[in-house]
């Protein structure tokens, strides 16, 4: 939990090598299983905008969405797009208990937005 609350949005690589430093003989397996188990118990959240492999953070349970940046890729977060979760209205939930809506907005960042000769 430590490694994925100090590295928010952070890939399997950087996770394994945060719980590395820590405990050096843990397998990459382990920290694999342990994603999973978190995830699974809703305490760790699993987000895989296209194009990008899956990603782990903390913040769970408020049904927020992310902003990434189409040039260098950072994602951040963004609060709920309106109202309560799951935040927005579907045209026709077709008989589904809806609890949550998964928006990523796409842009540039400020970086590269300023460097951008679009």
């Amino acid at each position: 939990m430590d490694a994925v609350n100090d590295y928010p949005h952070a890939d399997t690589d950087t996770i394994f090598g945060a719980v590395r430093a820590v405990l050096p003989h843990v397998s990459r397996q382990a920290v694999y299983d342990v994603l999973d188990a978190l995830t699974a118990a809703q305490l760790v959240r699993r987000i895989q905008p296209a194009g990008h492999v899956a990603l782990y953070e903390s913040r769970v349970g408020d049904n927020h969405h992310h902003v990434v940046c189409r040039g260098c890729g950072v994602i951040a977060d963004a609060d709920c797009a309106v109202g309560e979760a799951p935040c927005l209205t579907a045209s026709d939930s077709h008989g589904f208990v809806l609890d949550e809506a998964e928006v990523i907005y796409w842009g540039l960042c400020p970086g590269c937005a300023s460097t951008s000769r679009i």
